[in-house]
């Protein structure tokens, strides 16, 4: 089953006479783990806008071609009604954080719902637990580390128990370890509760482990869709796509003549292929 189906969608910002999003074709299935990647303006920002109304509800434009959320169609549907089915992580977790107490950041988007008191109640503990901030509860979200803020930011999210979770370059403002944690958290919740999870990502090292699709943009269109193994190759190479370093120094391999037959993208498939080559 379909989880975003989006045919012929393109979408131009009110005062550009450019196209951002230029007839994007895809679907992506329930349960899937995609990355959305590609090099600065190419659109994966303005695609992810459309899946939760913030396109064309906040970003005026104008907006052609057909979208499915959730079994949904987006045309005329407020930014209201697809947050019951698409939860919104954006980059920059501050900018969903303002209340005096993680708790109470959790449980604003169910109280904007008028999700009854009891109910509300165990989803924000359900959600605390989820992304493992229950410690933190009480906690003013200034006093949080950027790995906490990010976690208080997705559970806020999780809450409201969305089928989809978009998460707009959640490891940006965080450091390698803490962008680890974070990703953990994500593949932890797509495994575990089959949230379908799209990843805007330009840290391809930390989040292609847990992938099974990448989907890289370039000029407002799709160019390369499919398993990271297949994805990162020379043509995502030459678009500006920041390959895992392993896949990097494989292709180099292959390059110089050694007998690499497949594509690692983690360290564990790598030490497994140069084992392979080496005892051939």
């Amino acid at each position: 089953m379909l989880a975003i189906s989006a045919r012929d969608l393109s979408f131009t910002y009110a005062g550009s006479n450019t196209l951002s999003m230029a007839n994007v074709t895809l679907s992506i299935e329930k349960g899937e783990f995609v990355i959305l990647t590609g090099p600065s303006g190419c659109g994966k920002t303005t695609f992810c806008r459309c899946l939760n109304g913030l396109i064309p509800n906040f970003y005026s434009g104008e907006v052609h071609g057909d979208l499915i959320v959730d079994d949904v169609n987006v045309n005329g549907k407020s930014t209201a009604e697809l947050s019951k089915h698409v939860g919104f992580v954006f980059q920059n977790p501050e900018n969903q954080l303002f209340s005096l107490s993680v708790e109470r950041d959790v449980a604003f988007g169910l109280e904007n719902l008028a999700v009854p008191r009891e109910e509300a109640l165990a989803r924000v503990k359900w959600a605390m637990k989820s992304t493992g901030i229950e410690n933190l509860r009480e906690k003013a979200p200034y006093e949080l580390s950027g790995g906490q803020q990010q976690r208080a930011a997705i559970a806020g999210v999780l809450a409201m128990r969305p089928s989809i979770i978009v998460l707009d370059e959640p490891t940006s403002f965080l450091d390698p370890r803490s962008a680890e944690e974070i990703v953990g958290v994500i593949a932890t919740l797509n495994r575990e509760l089959r949230i379908t999870t799209l990843l805007v990502e330009h840290r391809l090292d930390i989040v292609s482990r847990y992938a099974n699709r990448v989907i890289v943009m370039d000029k407002g269109r799709v160019v390369l869709d499919g398993p990271p193994s297949v994805v990162y190759n020379d043509q995502a190479r030459l678009i500006g796509i920041g390959l895992p370093k392993v896949t990097t120094l494989f292709h180099l391999l292959k390059r110089d003549g050694f007998p690499i037959t497949s594509n690692p993208i983690t360290v564990e498939q790598a030490s497994a292929e140069l084992r392979r080559a080496i005892h051939l």
